[in-house]
């Protein structure tokens, strides 16, 4: 989740401004509005919400996926997440982490990085990916228990 988006049931303050835009950019938000089935506000403010992420940590882009948006590394799959995840099991060592994840250590760092100053939405993105996963996996087990009784 950026900075600034809303969990369920969450009051955040907000500011009201208006910008104006070119008709080709409308027209462009409009139709991704559209597509997204999303509110035009909610869709301008996630993207100046990732765009000023991105400005300040140039390594990182925005993805969606199953469930939701999510911070990845620049010129990989990989999740911040899932490179914190590594780093953590290379015992800290973002020099190790970056061997076994075969990218330069200064990736890695900008993964760390991002993660100092976004650490809560991180682990809530890791929280629900990783409980997705153990449900998927706890259902793949169950009907291999089936197919072998």
């Amino acid at each position: 989740m950026a900075r600034g988006e809303k969990r369920a049931g969450e009051m955040q303050s907000s500011h009201q401004f208006s910008i104006r835009v070119s008709v080709p950019t409308f027209e462009s938000l409009e139709r991704r509005r559209q597509e997204l089935d999303e509110s035009r506000n909610a869709l301008a403010e996630r993207y100046i919400a990732e765009g000023v992420q991105m400005d300040e940590h140039p390594e990182i882009y925005f993805r969606a996926g199953a469930l939701g948006r999510r911070a990845a590394l620049v010129g990989t799959r990989l999740d911040i997440w899932q490179v914190m995840d590594t780093v953590r099991n290379s015992e800290n060592s973002v020099a190790q982490a970056a061997e076994y994840l075969n990218l330069p250590v200064a990736k890695v760092e900008a993964a760390v990085r991002y993660y100092a100053v976004n650490k809560e939405e991180v682990d809530r993105v890791a929280g629900r990916e990783i409980a997705a996963s153990d449900r998927v996996e706890a259902a793949w087990r169950a009907g291999e228990e089936i197919l072998v009784s």
